[in-house]
């Protein structure tokens, strides 16, 4: 099976720790009483993505067991390139203690046949589909919502940046929690498990896409939000 590298999260999401978007203190940490979540998410700067490519790589080699393959991994190496510099596209990151635990990406490209169902692909065009990529979350993190958080995000960035009409992601069912978490969220489009050979075992979702007016902005003087 070919190694899937889009938007596949490795969590399963339960009620917990609730992830803050402009620094307040976020609460207790599920499960150990000591105040001191301070989930931080916000959109990536140039400083955060060594700590952003940290958390990409150790989830490509741990979780989805590929290694890194250049020709799916590229946006890995180079992140602005990939996310910072594009207007339409964003890269968001969650902060602990200083540290980068967890990321989740926007690109402006569609699923693209082969190797992809070409049917896939006609539904999802680049350039009006907003992908949701890379939402990976460190192990001892897992269980706070923080890859819902993310989610949630990443669909109203979209909405304000205008132009796209889906909101697009696949996902490796092989990867524990994922397809049980993307179903909860989002509407299957093609489980490729049921097509003659098994296509890629991957899975396809669209997301609802936030309505523009209904996604607040963000307010005046606070830096720390993911407004892209």
């Amino acid at each position: 099976m070919a190694p899937v590298t889009s938007a596949t999260t490795v969590m399963a999401e339960a009620a917990g720790t609730t992830v803050d978007r402009t620094g307040a203190d976020a609460g207790a940490d599920a499960g150990t009483g000591h105040e001191d979540a301070r989930y931080v998410l916000r959109t990536a700067t140039a400083d955060d993505l060594g700590g952003a490519r940290a958390v990409m790589l150790d989830t490509v080699y741990r979780d989805l067991k590929s290694g890194y393959v250049p020709r799916w991994h590229a946006d890995i190496i180079d992140p602005e390139a990939a996310y910072l510099r594009p207007a339409r596209c964003t890269l968001l990151v969650v902060e602990h203690r200083g540290e980068i635990v967890a990321t989740g990406a926007v690109r402006d490209r569609g699923p693209q046949a082969p190797p992809n169902p070409q049917w896939v692909a006609d539904r999802f065009p680049s350039g009006s589909t907003a992908q949701l990529c890379r939402i990976y979350v460190r192990p001892e993190h897992r269980r706070h919502g923080i890859a819902r958080q993310l989610v949630r995000e990443l669909g109203e960035f979209a909405a304000r940046a205008g132009g796209y009409t889906a909101l697009y992601l696949h996902t490796d069912p092989a990867v524990p929690g994922a397809e049980p978490f993307w179903r909860s969220l989002a509407r299957e489009v093609c489980d490729e498990r049921t097509l003659p050979g098994g296509g890629q075992g991957i899975v396809h979702f669209e997301l609802p896409m936030p309505v523009p007016d209904a996604v607040p902005m963000p307010a005046p003087g606070v830096a720390a939000t993911p407004a892209g």
